[in-house]
């Protein structure tokens, strides 16, 4: 069922769609256990539909305007291929970063190379 359509209920006319929603959904799940469920795919609808009507008739009780629906125009493109968040060495590896002074701009010196375990002294 469209949010549209149950912003537009009342309160009584949500919860009658909501019970009858259970009473589908209670029918679906005995149907699932007998294997005679053709469209399992109704089971997620009906869930998605009761908990969509419980949000709404929540927001109705609770006095808060409806929250409009988002309008895909409304949300700004990306800036470009890669987020403009990433930095280090993830964004060198990405291609973000255009120099190497940005990657490494620790002021700590390199660590010494590890001397491998035939020079080492035994014990």
């Amino acid at each position: 069922m469209k949010p549209d359509d149950l912003r537009a209920m009342t309160l009584d006319q949500l919860e009658d769609e909501a019970l009858k929603l259970k009473k589908e959904q209670f029918n679906l799940r005995f149907q699932r256990a007998t294997n005679q469920l053709e469209n399992t795919a109704r089971v997620r609808v009906v869930r998605r539909d009761i908990a969509r009507i419980k949000t709404i008739a929540a927001l109705k009780r609770s006095g808060q305007p409806a929250a409009a629906p988002k309008a895909a125009a409304a949300r700004a493109p990306p800036a470009g291929p890669l987020s403009s968040r990433r930095t280090g060495k993830r964004a060198a590896v990405c291609g973000v970063a255009s120099a190497p002074e940005e990657i490494n701009n620790s002021s700590a010196p390199p660590k010494p190379a590890r001397a491998s375990r035939s020079s080492r002294s035994r014990r």
